[in-house]
C-alpha cells in the first residue's frame, strides 16, 4: 500500500502549484453546479489566497502576486456567473481568462486555371 503522503500531489514551487490549480479549474468550468463543486472551488480559491499569495509576497515575486490575483478574480467571476445561471464561456490559460469565442472569416475558395491544385481564397 502507498503511504498517505504519497497519495497527494506535492508541487515543487509556486508556478507548479498555479498550473495545477489552473488545470483543475479548467476541468470543472462547464460542470453542473453542485454544493460539492462549490465547496471544492472555494477550497481552491482559499489555497490561492491563504497559501500561495503570502508565499509569493514573502519571496517578493511581483509577477506571481499579479498572477495569483488575476486567477482569484477569474475564479470568483466564474462562481458569480454560475450562480446567476449564466455560461462561463472560456477557460483559464496562462493564469488569465481566455474566451472560447474566436473570430471566423467567411471565404470563397476558387480554383485558378482548371486542373491545378493551387487554390486561392478570395475573402
Amino acid at each position: 500500500m502507498t503511504k498517505s503522503n504519497e497519495r497527494y500531489y506535492q508541487p515543487t514551487d509556486i508556478k507548479d502549484a498555479l498550473q495545477t490549480i489552473q488545470k483543475l479549474f479548467n476541468t470543472y468550468t462547464d460542470a453542473p453546479l453542485t454544493p460539492e463543486l462549490m465547496a471544492y472551488h472555494q477550497k481552491l480559491v482559499n489555497q490561492l489566497s491563504t497559501n500561495l499569495l503570502p508565499l509569493a509576497q514573502q519571496q517578493n515575486d511581483q509577477l506571481r502576486v499579479s498572477q495569483i490575483n488575476s486567477m482569484t478574480a477569474v475564479m470568483q467571476d466564474w462562481l458569480k456567473l454560475r450562480l446567476n445561471g449564466q455560461v462561463f464561456g472560456g477557460k483559464m490559460q496562462h493564469f488569465k481568462f481566455v474566451s472560447n469565442q474566436k473570430t471566423q472569416y467567411k471565404r470563397r475558395v476558387h480554383k485558378i486555371r482548371g486542373n491545378q491544385n493551387h487554390r486561392a481564397s478570395r475573402h
